[in-house]
């Protein structure tokens, strides 16, 4: 199953009145996940700043840059897809253009994470957007 789009997913949260409800979809969206192959759990691929084991494996479709992403927490799982959403399927210009700010503000997102999630979800963020320039 495709992940959401990002507009997708700020209409599906906007429709939860708690946060208890908006983490089960924020949980569920990393069940979409693909499978990340055994073999990409490595050290380079593991993003610091990251309380829980994140591993990001780029790839690239023409001009497209795809991700393969995993954690070893369901919840960051989920933020991946979120992150996903935003980044996957989308040429390095659009992945560097793309104001995740106003996203995860859309989202009404980083207030509603500890201090150690919200650093580790712009770790992951900065590590993409470093991946989009490097491919430049």
């Amino acid at each position: 199953m495709l992940l959401p789009t990002t507009e997708e997913i700020i209409d599906d949260l906007s429709f939860f009145d708690d946060w208890e409800e908006k983490y089960k979809y924020i949980i569920d969206l990393g069940k979409l996940l693909p499978a990340f192959d055994d073999k990409w759990h490595t050290a380079e691929r593991l993003v610091k700043g990251c309380q829980s084991n994140v591993w990001i494996q780029p790839d690239v479709d023409g001009k497209l840059l795809i991700f393969s992403v995993d954690s070893d927490a369901i919840i960051v799982r989920g933020l991946l897809g979120i992150v996903l959403a935003a980044f996957n399927n989308k040429t390095a210009s659009e992945i560097i253009e793309f104001d995740i700010n106003a996203y995860f503000e859309a989202l009404d997102l980083e207030k509603h994470l500890s201090p150690t999630r919200g650093n580790g979800l712009r770790s992951i963020v900065d590590r993409i957007k470093n991946i989009a320039q490097a491919s430049l």
